[in-house]
């Protein structure tokens, strides 16, 4: 098969990726049912990477474990040519105490599906498809480690979905990072030698009361969410530590630098008020902003209406959390539409959107974004006109930050 194809081959290959979604429907939810109902976190889902690395492997795909230094991450790749290549990715950790109340299941399979048809239709010589399992999401980046590691340097486009309340062509995701802030003082009495003490603990509070302040003044998408870990051992005892952990959203990552730059000040500003020393350092990885990849995006929207299902642009001013996605799409073009699974009255994150998460509404979601999925895969890896524009694209989108 050429690097380039007509109409006319275009059609026949959408029938023959819907063929081989079809074909593949019942194992493709069969895996989406087993991850939703063995749930594993961040950096311990062992049983689920091992299931969908030998899927992928029983099928042909040459399977990579442990990828950037994370045992439960992986790279699949089928395919002759290293270029052009396309990478889906699987996202398979769950939520503590909710399972995947986030639809992560969905995902994997898709990913697994697309990755799957997309090597069924193709010739050896089209490209490279690959498939990337990465971990912890939700909580740890597994992807910033891979892009770190340089699992998507010689990547042409990523791809994924990700189920939600809404059916948007691409996620308004915020860059995200915590910061932890302790503040030293000096341990006293409080009645036997109270002018002897340095209250760490005020310290820490009169920073969330500035915080609170500076939060009216903020851009739209930035906020500051914090919490106490440490506030002292006895009430009888002036605190000679406290500390807080501190998450920071931004609309851009530029954004996220800035406020990170807003916290240190202040912190440092009521170290010097009250006497105390501060101490701010990054917790976690830093989620960077995501950059949709409109050519792309439009390519998935596309092929997601043979499905019977429309996708429209996020609402304005609407932000949907954080995804270490963004850190991939800084480096290469990337997707992450979301597609209903429930009504937007509801959310994810809930038990609501868990049980979703294995209905017939989610089975439907699932098989239609493997179609769309596998599609995009190919319009990537046989259409050079595709793939220049996804990369003038991207290259614009990094220039406005």
């Amino acid at each position: 098969m050429s690097d380039a194809v007509d109409g006319t081959a275009v059609d026949e290959l959408s029938a023959r990726v819907r063929k081989e979604v079809a074909r593949r429907a019942e194992l493709l939810w069969e895996v989406a049912r087993e991850l939703h109902a063995d749930p594993e976190y961040a950096f311990e889902e062992h049983r689920a990477a091992a299931l969908l690395g030998a899927e992928l492997q029983r099928e042909g795909f040459a399977v990579e474990r442990g990828v950037a230094g994370l045992p439960t991450a992986f790279v699949a790749r089928a395919g002759a040519r290293s270029r052009p290549s396309v990478a889906l990715l699987l996202e398979y950790d769950a939520l503590p105490g909710l399972g995947h109340a986030c639809g992560h299941n969905l995902i994997a399979a898709a990913g697994l599906g697309a990755a799957l048809v997309a090597r069924a239709v193709l010739d050896e010589d089209d490209g490279t498809v690959m498939a990337v399992g990465t971990p912890a999401e939700e909580g740890g980046g597994g992807k910033v480690a891979e892009v770190d590691a340089g699992v998507f340097d010689d990547v042409d486009a990523a791809l994924m979905f990700h189920p939600g309340v809404y059916s948007w062509q691409w996620a308004p995701l915020t860059a995200q990072a915590q910061y932890r802030v302790g503040f030293h003082g000096r341990a006293a009495h409080p009645t036997g030698n109270p002018t002897e003490g340095i209250d760490a603990l005020a310290a820490l509070i009169q920073l969330f009361n500035t915080l609170a302040v500076i939060g009216r003044r903020l851009p739209e998408g930035s906020h500051v969410q914090g919490i106490v870990t440490d506030g002292g051992r006895a009430t009888n005892i002036v605190p000679e530590y406290a500390e807080g952990l501190f998450g920071l959203r931004a609309a851009t990552t530029t954004a996220l630098e800035d406020l990170a730059g807003e916290l240190l000040t202040c912190a440092h500003g009521v170290a010097r008020a009250t006497g105390t020393t501060a101490s701010v350092v990054r917790a976690t990885l830093r989620y960077e902003h995501f950059r949709d990849s409109t050519v792309l995006s439009g390519r998935f929207a596309r092929h997601l209406e043979r499905a019977g299902l429309t996708m429209t642009p996020p609402a304005p001013g609407v932000y949907l959390g954080s995804s270490d996605i963004g850190n991939v799409s800084g480096r290469v073009p990337a997707i992450h539409p979301f597609v209903a699974i429930m009504g937007p009255d509801g959310s994810d994150h809930t038990p609501e959107f868990a049980a979703a998460a294995a209905s017939e509404r989610g089975r439907q979601v699932l098989l239609a974004a493997t179609e769309a999925l596998a599609c995009t895969a190919l319009d990537v890896l046989l259409r050079p006109e595709v793939r220049e524009r996804a990369w003038i694209d991207h290259a614009t989108g990094l220039s406005l930050g």
